[in-house]
């Protein structure tokens, strides 16, 4: 058991989304799941893959600038973005819509996603431990530019936030359902 004590000078948790933000990621996802796919197969995974599941890096510099210009709430999604985006929506009390098609995936992703016969897309947003975050932002939010310049990472809007509960994620307009990682009590 590891205990940690800290504070924050400006919270932010995953109860701020409110109806009309957009949804948003940082980075690039699947990384992590190429690499572990690899490894499965007997391969090395490439190094980029490998460091990002080995040495995941954490975006306190993308949060703290998203604190700062609007973020209503945010996460990271190291369960994967099927198994988080669930409990970003519970915590806000609301519904969000993924659009799969606009997930922004990591460079080694479409090989390892061909090798498991699935879309690129899908594959990164199944796969968790990348340690991206999930982030809702204002409706008329227009700094992912200013965001990649301040911080060195992109940020992707992949979908928005809705009045209704639950998730529901498509591709292309076609409900596709997004597995994650899930807890075990």
């Amino acid at each position: 058991v590891i205990t940690v004590f800290g504070y924050a000078e400006r919270p932010m948790s995953r109860r701020g989304a409110t109806a009309g933000d957009g949804l948003w990621v940082s980075g690039g996802l699947g990384g992590a799941r190429a690499a572990l796919l690899a490894w499965r197969e007997g391969r090395q995974p490439e190094g980029a893959a490998r460091a990002a599941f080995a040495h995941p890096v954490p975006r306190l510099d993308v949060a703290r600038w998203l604190a700062g210009h609007g973020a209503t709430a945010m996460m990271d999604i190291s369960d994967g973005l099927g198994g988080d985006a669930p409990h970003l929506a519970a915590a806000s009390n609301v519904g969000l819509r993924l659009e799969l098609e606009r997930v922004p995936v990591h460079p080694d992703v479409p090989a390892a996603a061909g090798r498991a016969a699935e879309d690129p897309a899908f594959f990164a947003a199944v796969g968790g431990e990348d340690y991206e975050l999930l982030v809702t932002l204002p409706r008329d939010f227009g700094g992912a530019a200013e965001c990649l310049a301040a911080t060195g990472v992109s940020l992707t809007r992949i979908g928005s936030v809705r009045r209704d509960l639950g998730v529901v994620s498509t591709m292309m307009g076609v409900i596709t359902p997004v597995p994650g990682f899930q807890h075990r009590l």
